[in-house]
């Protein structure tokens, strides 16, 4: 199935849940719940008309925390009525987050089941609380055996929506196909490496997707380090699109050229764009990683 399609399941599950959860708020008699209920379903519809198609939010980014709060809120709020809402947690668990964010939700779990042993029973709150746990395990072990699958999902996205920005895993798996592109074909390609500080990489980054051809892909290496694989016709026209990108991109940034059929290793290459003297290198021919 491809990638838009899921996205616009993931758009109308989001739609249907948030007007579940309207439904909720216009039954429910307190007041307090009302409003966690209202502020969830607005979540969930912001959720739904800010997704892209183009884009996945990194997992690094703890967008379910608002519902893990609000998740609390209510089993705090009403407990009476909402007490099978707890089994919501282990589900939560599997949701893409950072470490801390897996630490709070399972201290928010721990703290509304205990909550709820009152309204339980000691034997009901025992025994929930021996089902809840392995549950919770399993949605642990769910999210961590998603993590390297994640991984590599984010790393073939695009970085910034709009813009031909990869990741630098993506540039090694291009890298390889342009080079056996170039000798297949006769064609010259060139890797161009950047080096700014951190403050002017974002806008050398936009600069750089808007003077890069259709077809020409920007990479972002790590804070400092941008690249981008030029293709030309021949060593006359590679010359003229290295003047016409030097000419159209912000200064104080290291800029160092090689031919694909000359690189090494991508790390060598980084590595030699470090250590230069120079704010622009053209590497002969014969230089290799």
């Amino acid at each position: 199935m491809q990638s838009k399609y899921k996205v616009g399941l993931m758009r109308l599950n989001l739609w249907a849940a948030a007007l579940l959860l309207v439904v909720l708020a216009y039954l429910s008699e307190r007041l307090s719940s009302t409003l966690l209920l209202v502020l969830a379903s607005v979540w969930l519809m912001v959720t739904a008309s800010l997704l892209e198609m183009s884009h996945r939010r990194p997992a690094t980014v703890p967008w379910q925390l608002l519902p893990s709060l609000l998740l609390a809120g209510l089993l705090v709020a009403d407990p009476e009525r909402y007490p099978l809402w707890l089994w919501v947690w282990p589900a939560l668990l599997m949701l893409p987050q950072p470490g801390w964010m897996l630490a709070l939700t399972c201290l928010l779990a721990g703290l509304t089941w205990w909550l709820l042993a009152d309204l339980l029973g000691i034997e009901q709150t025992l025994f929930s609380g021996l089902v809840l746990l392995p549950l919770m395990l399993l949605g642990l072990a769910r999210n961590r055996h998603l993590l390297p699958a994640r991984s590599a999902a984010r790393q073939r996205v695009r970085l910034v929506p709009g813009l031909p920005l990869w990741s630098g895993q993506q540039l090694i798996s291009d890298l390889r196909r342009e080079q056996a592109r170039c000798r297949r074909e006769g064609v010259h390609g060139e890797l161009m490496l950047l080096r700014t500080s951190r403050r002017q990489l974002w806008p050398l980054a936009q600069d750089l997707c808007r003077l890069t051809h259709e077809f020409e892909n920007c990479y972002r290496l790590d804070q400092c380090t941008l690249a981008t694989l030029l293709l030309s016709r021949d060593d006359r026209q590679a010359r003229e699109r290295r003047q016409a990108l030097l000419r159209g991109l912000r200064p104080s940034a290291k800029i160092r050229f090689a031919s694909l059929s000359s690189i090494g290793s991508l790390e060598g290459m980084v590595e030699r764009l470090e250590r230069q003297q120079h704010d622009i290198q053209v590497e002969p021919e014969s230089v290799h990683g």
